[in-house]
């Protein structure tokens, strides 16, 4: 994939679907989610007007009659953004949010571990008397006393990162860094524009103001973004071109965010052999064996993930769609039982779903697909991300109008998902399954592990291991 490093000339402005009236400014100066820049490329790729871009052609009932609707740049993947550092040397740091495990400032020592269980004996018995929902078994609980301080500095460098991965430390100050490091909030007064009119002070605008927060991001950094477009020229899938060195040749202009903020683009090389993303541990000697013989793996969300709600219902052709409660608990975990449903696919075996009709004609996902033999027993998940946004009308059909898109809980960046696998054969399998490399040494993102928004760089995770409390 391409490495875009986005520098900022003026402030940023980034807004989700709450509102903005009077001194409420809404969710405006946050670090933006990937969504943002995603949209972003896929903007300029339209106004950059190529010539011989493939159109994805969809069938839609919309008003009582079939309509074609051409869409392009579907094949636009992208991760990030991260913040970067770029020193007055050269030297090029990206940072990624910090483990929610690991709370001490200034280190990436874990300090929150699951505890081991008093139980009843039964096989995956609960703690006695707790009110851990289904289906974990381990309680997490801190090896630090009780403290006011806020958790640590929200982004670790690269090789600090590491370094926790690893089970080590590092006590260098430059790979610990703070929001304010990285950018200042502003805030503004506006006044608010009658959508009818464009004007103010008239109609539904009438006496109306309103206060936005802007992101000034600090000058040595950068909002570090992967991303790749391989389009079919003509619709010939055996003439395939990267849109985005077309794009960025080297500089170009990015506007990113609302109020049509520019960024200047700049294509880099990674400086290495993979990607510049953290690595997680993938050998069954890395990762640790519990007392009760299986191997502990954990898994660490480098972006956030959403995992919807499935009610209970048929899908398409009558396939029924077991119900899940999505949430904090990945779609791929069984929520009565914390068994993980991915299974091993081989590439082959993928090569010859890929002509299958998956909506029917006897379609089996779990043929030729080898179970994962492990389960979810402890998870560590913050509050909740607002992922939303605001669409504008297509043009090309009267009775698309635009509006709000459909709002998601996502679940942050840095939480901490911990599991035990039956034998060392396992614990690899679940970590080329949920590491964003898969079997790779970090030369391509294989795995975007949430259900929604995955091509938009949601749900890049790495694998750790951990310990239990004695």
């Amino acid at each position: 994939m391409n490495t875009i490093l986005l520098q900022p000339t003026d402030v940023l402005f980034f807004r989700d679907g709450r509102p903005m009236t009077g001194a409420s400014a809404g969710h405006t100066a946050a670090w933006p989610l990937p969504d943002i820049t995603n949209h972003a490329l896929h903007a300029a790729l339209h106004r950059a007007e190529f010539e011989g871009v493939h159109a994805h052609g969809h069938v839609q009932r919309q008003n009582n009659r079939a309509r074609t609707d051409a869409r392009k740049f579907g094949s636009l993947l992208t991760a990030g953004p991260f913040p970067v550092r770029v020193d007055l040397d050269g030297q090029v740091t990206w940072f990624f949010p910090r483990p929610k495990d690991a709370t001490v400032a200034g280190s990436v020592t874990v300090t929150l571990i699951p505890a081991n269980r008093p139980h009843s004996g039964a096989a995956g018995d609960r703690w006695t008397g707790s009110s851990l929902p289904d289906p974990l078994t381990y309680a997490i609980v801190s090896t630090q006393p009780p403290s006011k301080e806020s958790g640590g500095e929200a982004w670790i460098g690269e090789a600090a990162y590491q370094a926790y991965l690893n089970g080590q430390e590092t006590t260098n100050a430059q790979q610990y860094v703070r929001d304010t490091d990285i950018a200042d909030q502003e805030a503004q007064l506006g006044i608010a524009i009658d959508p009818e009119t464009q004007t103010t002070g008239h109609g539904a605008a009438a006496g109306k103001i309103y206060t936005a927060h802007y992101l000034r991001v600090r000058d040595r950094w950068r909002l570090g973004v992967l991303a790749e477009a391989m389009d079919k020229f003509n619709g010939d899938p055996g003439k395939k071109r990267d849109l985005i060195p077309e794009l960025i040749c080297e500089h170009g202009q990015i506007v990113v965010g609302g109020q049509q903020r520019i960024c200047t683009a700049e294509r880099v090389a990674c400086g290495g052999q993979h990607l510049p993303l953290p690595p997680g541990l993938a050998r069954a000697a890395d990762f640790h064996k519990l007392p009760n013989g299986k191997f502990a793996v954990k898994w660490v969300l480098l972006s956030p993930a959403v995992w919807p709600e499935f009610p209970e219902g048929d899908l398409l052709r009558g396939a029924k769609r077991n119900p899940h409660p999505g949430g904090w608990l990945p779609n791929w975990v069984c929520p009565t039982t914390g068994t993980v449903l991915l299974r091993v696919v081989d590439e082959a075996e993928r090569r010859r779903r890929r002509s299958l009709d998956y909506g029917g004609n006897g379609y089996d996902g779990n043929q030729n697909a080898k179970p994962i033999n492990a389960r979810i027993v402890a998870a560590l998940v913050p509050k909740p991300l607002v992922v939303t946004g605001w669409a504008l009308p297509t043009g090309d059909d009267p009775a698309d109008n635009g509006g709000a898109k459909s709002t998601h809980l996502a679940v942050p960046a840095g939480a901490v998902y911990y599991f035990e696998a039956g034998i060392g054969s396992e614990a690899e399998a679940l970590a080329s399954a949920l590491n964003w490399h898969g079997d790779t040494a970090g030369t391509a993102i294989k795995n975007r592990r949430s259900t929604l928004l995955g091509e938009k760089g949601y749900g890049l995770g790495v694998c750790g291991t951990w310990k239990e409390q004695g």
